[in-house]
């Protein structure tokens, strides 16, 4: 089996518009959240959201590709250019050895909105013809794949809101077995629209809290609930053999990674944490890591009171008595729920942890929960030696979704 190394990563987030301003942002401890903007929020019961601020379609794409394409897919090439130009990896001369995986758990949502209501006021002959591949879930793979020149497997996970992770698990898969060399993989997500924040509402999902008493506050015994976001996230990834070859910086490997399902409720996770424990089991010993190797956790985290208490559990039956050791901490606390994006900046996240030796914080916690009893690095950052870091993705429908990465070693 090949060894998978990640050489380049790439981001469009609340935080910032590229990697090294979400890591300066996310150490900082600030807050992506703040009013609604992208559309007139005054009749919803929830009026903030972690937006994407100051992003230019157009530097990454021809303004008229970006006209014909969903915010998810400009955010998706953005991101993978990103990717692609800090990993030196020329797309274009291993086309056929390239594979791209870069999911969304919804598509372009806003942009079928947007078809419906166009349809219902003026009539079938007035929907745009780009409605098709501005909304189909896999355009960001479609998308990034054109763009940049690949021409091996082309695919897009839909796992809810594990899909960004699990579309990075597959890339793996495919290196490891040697069926790439290299491949694009993330995720990328953009659903604040009038329907997609109704419908996350409707669920009771999320905070409806203005943004100024501190929301979402992930394990914290106040928790509301989760605060809607968007963005990208794309790791350039390689097998050793060919990232040695060409000389290129690697800056973590990716060890391991499973997927489980818990087969029990279609938006609530099993309550006792049995199929997230199980994928964290599967994904260190994938890469044939203990529970007592493991520094750091980026947690799902989302702030809803069922997925912490779930989390926590399922924590504590997977790492045994490491689990009151090992420091956990949730981003989404600053970045908001991206939904299937959100697994793949937690991904860079632990990418950039172990580079740093930086563990970013869980913002907005002030009341331990004592069904949340670990330690969630509250509000400040801390320095922290981290060689092995797992990312936690967990989504609708019951889908486990565990990366780990370790500090690269010859």
């Amino acid at each position: 089996m090949e060894r998978v190394v990640v050489t380049g990563m790439g981001t469009i987030n609340p935080l910032g518009l590229d990697v090294e301003d979400s890591w300066k942002n996310a150490l900082a401890g600030r807050s992506g959240i703040g009013p609604i903007t992208l559309f007139d929020a005054s009749r919803m019961p929830v009026r903030a959201a972690c937006e994407v601020k100051n992003f230019r379609p157009e530097d990454s794409m021809e303004p008229r590709e970006a006209r014909r394409r969903d915010r998810f897919e400009q955010f998706a090439v953005a991101a993978a250019k990103q990717a692609a130009h800090q990993s030196g990896y020329d797309v274009r001369s291993e086309a056929l050895r390239t594979a791209v995986v870069v999911s969304s758990a919804t598509g372009g949502l806003a942009t079928l909105q947007n078809g419906i209501q166009v349809m219902g006021a003026q009539g079938p002959r007035h929907i745009s013809p780009f409605l098709i591949p501005m909304f189909m879930p896999n355009g960001a793979s479609g998308m990034v794949a054109i763009d940049l020149g690949a021409k091996g497997p082309c695919l897009s996970v839909a796992s809810a809101c594990a899909s960004g992770a699990d579309g990075i698990g597959l890339a793996w898969s495919l290196i490891r077995h040697g069926e790439v060399d290299g491949a694009l993989a993330g995720g990328s997500d953009a659903t604040l629209c009038e329907l997609g924040v109704a419908a996350f509402d409707r669920v009771g999902a999320v905070s409806r809290r203005d943004p100024a008493q501190g929301t979402p506050q992930p394990f914290d015994k106040e928790r509301d609930g989760l605060v809607m976001g968007e963005g990208a996230g794309v790791l350039l990834l390689e097998s050793l053999t060919h990232a040695r070859q060409r000389g290129a910086q690697i800056l973590a490997e990716l060890a391991g990674y499973a997927a489980t399902g818990d087969a029990y409720h279609v938006t609530a996770p099993a309550e006792d944490g049995v199929g997230g424990a199980e994928a964290i089991r599967r994904a260190l010993a994938s890469g044939g890591l203990t529970a007592a190797e493991v520094d750091y956790v980026n947690a799902h985290g989302t702030g809803t009171p069922l997925n912490d208490a779930s989390e926590t559990r399922a924590l504590k039956a997977a790492l045994g008595g490491e689990a009151a050791r090992i420091p956990v901490s949730s981003t989404k606390s600053m970045t908001g729920h991206m939904m299937g994006a959100t697994g793949a900046l937690e991904a860079i996240f632990c990418v950039q942890a172990i580079r740093a030796g930086m563990i970013p914080p869980t913002i907005n916690y002030r009341t331990p929960d004592p069904e949340c009893d670990l330690d969630y690095v509250p509000n400040q950052a801390r320095r922290c030696s981290v060689r092995v870091a797992v990312s936690n993705a967990f989504g609708f429908g019951g889908h486990n979704a565990v990366l780990v990465f370790k500090e690269y070693t010859d």
